[in-house]
């Protein structure tokens, strides 16, 4: 499959998956936003997926667990199957380069929209978080038109946001209804 396929209603997809970022710096309220999106969408009947992208080395599971002693041991991939509840397969990127978003979303099941928390640089579109006490304030946007709104806790203190659309950081409902519409979801 092509990676920037069309479909009907002229919304990119990458890898078969409507895809809808939400970017910023550390601590600007990403993930306080993304998941109550993830929760706002879904209980609007939406089967969504998401991807969390994390710059630091972060691991899903714990030392003593069997799937842990399995990857000590050199397993390269362990799926961990929990009685019907959930799995999932962890890989180990020994001797290979940073995973792009493009690895993985061939692997996820399909949905309606995936909702991706990090990979700034990749193409697709995003909202933007900012907050006002954040450590790095610099805004995105100027420099990733694939921004196409900005979400902050004071979006009167807001520069740089060109003709962007603005929101209220706990604007949950209406953020959605952007999404919802951008993306063309059915309603």
């Amino acid at each position: 499959m092509a990676r920037n396929d069309q479909n009907a209603d002229d919304v990119d997809l990458l890898f078969g998956h409507k895809v809808f970022g939400i970017t910023g710096w550390k601590n600007s309220g990403k993930t306080t936003l993304i998941t109550a999106l993830i929760a706002e969408l879904t209980k609007r009947g939406y089967r969504i997926s998401s991807v969390k992208h994390a710059h630091h080395k972060c691991d899903i599971d714990r030392e003593g667990t069997d799937s842990y002693r399995h990857r000590q041991a050199g397993s390269g991939e362990v799926a961990l199957v929990a009685a019907g509840v959930r799995w999932a397969i962890m890989h180990e990127c020994v001797d290979e380069q940073e995973h792009l978003l493009n690895d993985i979303l061939p692997r996820l099941a399909p949905c309606d929209l995936v909702l991706v928390e990090g990979y700034k640089t990749e193409p697709f579109p995003k909202i933007e978080v900012r907050r006002a006490d954040a450590n790095h304030t610099d805004p995105l946007s100027p420099h990733d038109n694939r921004i196409v709104a900005v979400a902050s806790d004071a979006p009167e203190r807001l520069c740089g946001i060109q003709s962007l659309t603005v929101f209220e950081l706990d604007a949950v409902a209406e953020i959605a209804d952007f999404i919802v519409r951008k993306m063309k979801l059915a309603i």
